[in-house]
C-alpha cells in the first residue's frame, strides 16, 4: 500500500538513505521502547511513581500472564516473550499517528518475528529434552511414526506462516480501511476508526504473544 506521505521516509530521502518503510518505523518502535526503558529505570525508587510505576505495572502484568499460561518454567523465557509483546504493540499503535506506518503491516517484519518464535521453540525443546524432543514428532505408536512425523512437520512449518499472515492481514487491512475513510470523510469518520485501531492493536498483540507462549509451552512438555 502506498501512503501519500510518510514522515520518516521523507527524512530518509533527504539524507539519501533508501530503506523500506517497515525498517525505518521498526527502528522507531525500538527507539521508543529503549527510551521508555531508560527513563523508567533512571533513578529507581522503592515506591514507584510516574513512568516507573506505569512500566512496572506493564511488566508485572506480562509476567503474570506468562506464568499463568505457561507455568513457572515459562518465566525463563520472559525476556523473549515480553520483548515481542511490547515491540508488536508499539508497532501496531504507531499506525494511529498520521504519516506513520506500522511495521507489522509488512509481511517481512512479521515473518522475522514468527521465524524467531519458530527457532526458539525447537531450540528450547531440544535444550529441555535433548534428542527425546523428537518424540513430539513421532507419536506414541511406533508403526504410525512416519505418518505422524509428516503431519507434525506440516503443522510446525505452518506455525510461522499463520503467525505472520494473521498479524499482517489484520494490520494491513486496518491501514487500508483507515486510508479509505480518511479519503472519503477526513474529519468525522476516522475518529471511531482510531478507537477500533487501538482495539485491533491490543488484540493482535495478545494473539501473537499467546500463540508464541503456547508453542514454547508445548516444547517444554514431555512427549507422550
Amino acid at each position: 500500500m502506498v501512503h501519500p506521505f510518510l514522515f520518516l521516509d521523507w527524512l530518509a530521502e533527504q539524507a539519501n538513505i533508501h530503506l523500506g518503510s517497515h525498517v525505518t518505523y521498526a527502528w522507531l518502535a525500538m527507539l521508543i521502547l529503549i527510551v521508555l526503558a531508560f527513563l523508567a529505570s533512571r533513578g529507581i525508587k522503592e515506591r514507584p511513581s510516574g513512568l516507573q510505576n506505569f512500566m512496572e505495572a506493564v511488566i508485572g502484568g506480562l509476567e503474570k500472564f506468562i506464568e499463568e499460561t505457561m507455568g513457572p518454567k515459562g518465566l525463563n523465557y520472559f525476556p523473549l516473550l515480553a520483548t515481542l509483546a511490547l515491540f508488536i504493540l508499539t508497532c501496531n499503535l504507531i499506525a494511529l499517528i498520521p504519516s506513520f506506518y506500522p511495521p507489522t503491516a509488512n509481511l517481512n517484519t512479521n515473518a522475522a518475528m514468527a521465524l524467531t518464535v519458530f527457532a526458539a521453540t525447537h531450540f528450547i525443546g531440544f535444550k529441555e529434552h535433548g534428542v527425546g524432543y523428537l518424540k513430539h514428532f513421532t507419536g506414541p505408536i511406533l508403526p504410525l511414526a512416519p505418518l505422524i512425523f509428516i503431519i507434525e512437520m506440516i503443522g510446525h512449518i505452518a506455525r510461522p506462516v499463520s503467525l505472520s499472515l494473521r498479524l499482517f492481514g489484520n494490520m494491513y487491512g486496518h491501514e487500508v480501511v483507515l486510508m479509505i475513510f480518511l479519503f472519503l470523510a477526513p474529519i468525522l469518520v476516522p475518529i471511531p476508526m482510531m478507537f477500533l485501531g487501538i482495539l485491533v492493536a491490543f488484540i493482535q498483540t495478545f494473539v501473537f504473544t499467546l500463540l508464541a507462549m503456547i508453542y514454547i509451552a508445548g516444547a517444554l512438555e514431555e512427549a507422550h
